[in-house]
């Protein structure tokens, strides 16, 4: 695993270098009044990731974000923006990432999401407050067949009922919190998300509904078939898988 170093020093004012497996250090102008860092993990089949880039990039130029490449992905990695990579799998990725930034509220961001002005604010907010909680957003599916108004139905009758977010909603929550529950567990092959979520139950730490919603892209629906995908999130629900 590539650990990523950090220079205590101040930064001089000039963009950093970016490169394999380093973490680029930000020039004290850039780091973000919110303390909230976005972790975004990118797998071998992820390619939507600029587009949630450039979505960050013109909401909030100055918003600590980080790139998490799986190491042996061929596709090429940005040369104008923060990345580092390490050993396949979301759940590696995203604790690999979340090591790799320095704010106090970490924003886990999957590669196919798009947000709005909305979302960023209301992830802010929480930031702000620093609640001791799990922040989620609802989801919205902006491809996909016409059963997705079904899935996005099942997301939101899911997280009332059964109160488990899945990862795809934008999981908030303070590094504190993120530290305490072990953070993702790497030893799973998928439901990483799931399973934080219950430990945190488990725990005493709420779930905190945010007032935005974020969109996500129905790519696995489409690959795997929308019934073989729904079931398979059934079974996680169920804590079956």
């Amino acid at each position: 695993m590539i650990v990523a170093q950090t220079d205590s020093r101040p930064a001089p004012p000039q963009p950093s270098p970016i490169g394999e497996g380093a973490r680029a250090e930000l020039p004290f102008f850039h780091r973000n009044t919110a303390d909230l860092s976005v972790v975004i993990p990118v797998g071998p089949g992820d390619r939507a990731w600029p587009a949630l880039a450039a979505a960050l990039d013109a909401l909030a130029p100055n918003l600590d974000v980080l790139l998490v490449f799986a190491r042996g992905d061929v596709q090429a990695r940005p040369k104008d923006r923060r990345w580092i990579e390490g050993r396949p799998g979301r759940a590696a990725q995203q604790n690999l990432g979340a090591r790799a930034t320095a704010g106090a509220t970490l924003w886990f961001l999957h590669a196919d999401t798009l947000i709005d002005a909305a979302a960023l604010e209301a992830a802010r907010d929480f930031a702000r407050l620093g609640s001791r909680a799990i922040g989620y957003f609802a989801l919205r599916f902006g491809d996909g067949p016409a059963l997705m108004r079904v899935t996005e139905l099942g997301v939101k009758l899911r997280c009332r009922w059964f109160g488990l977010p899945f990862g795809d909603q934008g999981l908030l929550l303070p590094r504190s919190v993120f530290d305490g529950l072990g953070r993702f567990d790497e030893r799973t092959q998928f439901g990483e998300d799931m399973a934080l979520v219950r430990r945190a139950r488990r725990a005493g730490i709420a779930l905190q509904s945010l007032p935005a919603t974020i969109s996500t892209s129905a790519r696995k629906y489409v690959q795997h078939g929308w019934w073989r995908t729904t079931w398979r999130h059934l079974r996680l629900t169920w804590g079956r898988a």
